[in-house]
């Protein structure tokens, strides 16, 4: 089995994390957008549909036919919740960074065109508490299947100080409604104070997948198939950033594996 952690020290203007088609992601390419003040990122969709998750920051969103002239507030990933600017396929666009700023750039491709160029607020997401006990997290969804989106299923997950996250362990490798929807899924993470560190795991019960990674500050996981819980370390908040991308269905419908199952 290929490795499936990605690890990455941003630089100014666009940084892959990984194209269509790596790590057996068929729907997603990944990567971040680092601006200094001043300075602007000329953006082309081309044939897929994006969403530009600001991390920290603010910019100016121009394009033919649309002007976002103030996105973002939030100082980081940990200083509340994000605005996220969807842009449908064939769409050219100019970042402009009104301070210093970054955001993650989701992009899958498109078969259609889907909504138009759209600035998602904080106020337009919903925040949700998820589990119990030591696997008490928080999530908020900024796309979701009501969305006009042809692939994306995206939002932030925020762990406690040595919370799990992701469990029970679940996957969703199968489109088997009601049951389970088949959606590819990007995890990048970021900790505060930023030296903390977690860990990944991503299995299948037949040993196909088997494996456990130390994520630190800036590292995505790709998991195309297979179980995925985590956990943060002690002392420190946990960040990640969830993008889910389905071929037919969306939406935050999964398998629990059964011999955990009965932790509810």
């Amino acid at each position: 089995m290929a490795e499936l952690l990605i690890r990455l020290a941003p630089r100014q203007g666009y940084n892959k994390v990984f194209e269509l088609g790596e790590y057996d992601m068929k729907l997603t390419r990944f990567g971040i957008v680092q601006l200094k003040q001043g300075s602007s990122w000329e953006y082309d969709s081309g044939e897929f549909e994006a969403a530009l998750v600001l991390l920290g920051g603010k910019c100016a969103v121009r394009g033919e036919g649309f002007d976002f002239p103030e996105v973002g507030g939030r100082r980081n990933v940990f200083d509340g919740k994000p605005h996220t600017v969807y842009l449908p396929r064939r769409t050219k666009c100019t970042v402009t960074a009104l301070t210093d700023m970054d955001f993650a750039l989701n992009e899958s491709p498109a078969t259609r065109d889907t909504a138009k160029p759209t600035v998602i607020t904080p106020e337009m997401t919903r925040t949700i508490t998820i589990g119990r006990d030591n696997f008490f997290r928080y999530a908020t969804i900024m796309l979701d299947e009501k969305f006009d989106s042809e692939h994306f299923y995206i939002g932030e997950g925020l762990i406690p100080s040595g919370n799990w996250s992701g469990y029970p362990p679940h996957r969703h490798d199968f489109d088997n409604l009601p049951e389970e929807i088949d959606m590819e899924e990007t995890y990048f993470y970021r900790f505060d104070p930023a030296q903390g560190f977690g860990i990944q795991k991503v299995y299948q019960p037949d040993g196909s997948i088997d494996e456990t990674y130390t994520v630190k500050n800036n590292d995505t996981v790709a998991i195309a198939k297979g179980y995925h819980p985590l956990c943060g370390a002690p002392g420190y908040q946990m960040y990640y950033l969830w993008t889910m991308a389905g071929a037919v269905n969306r939406g935050l419908i999964s398998s629990k594996d059964p011999l955990h199952a009965w932790v509810k």
